[in-house]
């Protein structure tokens, strides 16, 4: 699937994605994923759903969403690199994610987000979770 709008284009081919790139970006720019092995960079594209946005093909972003395709998906991973920012790219790239066909009427949605709030609320219809105190996490405790 690809969308088109002026000299960008957002596509789900993964045969077009700069996984330097997205490693670059993820390991050293972001807060979320710093550190992010190339190895591991690649096994989570290989088994997500993956959207990348390009300008004259070079990739200039990304997200990927996690999946079981009936019930549930995890937006993540999402970046627009600093010069293609303020030109709306990020949230068209979540319009396009959470609008794609094979997962747009799922019933749950989650991400995680420090300081885009806002942009997920405006585009992608995200909201606080109601309950917190019914959700857990489970993260690996390095030693």
């Amino acid at each position: 699937m690809k969308w088109q709008q002026g000299d960008y284009l957002i596509s789900t081919d993964k045969s077009r994605l700069d996984v330097n790139v997205i490693h670059d970006y993820l390991s050293r720019e972001s807060y979320w994923a710093n550190g992010r092995s190339l190895d591991i960079v690649r096994k989570t594209i290989e088994h997500s759903l993956c959207f990348g946005v390009y300008k004259e093909q070079k990739q200039v972003g990304f997200a990927r969403v996690v999946t079981d395709f009936t019930t549930f998906a995890w937006l993540c991973d999402v970046f627009i690199l600093a010069e293609h920012r303020r030109l709306g790219l990020g949230k068209w790239l979540v319009e396009c994610a959470t609008s794609y066909g094979a997962v747009q009427n799922l019933k749950l949605w989650l991400l995680a987000t420090k300081d885009a709030h806002d942009l997920y609320r405006r585009s992608g219809g995200f909201d606080g979770i109601e309950q917190p105190e019914r959700w857990m996490i489970r993260e690996k405790v390095d030693e």
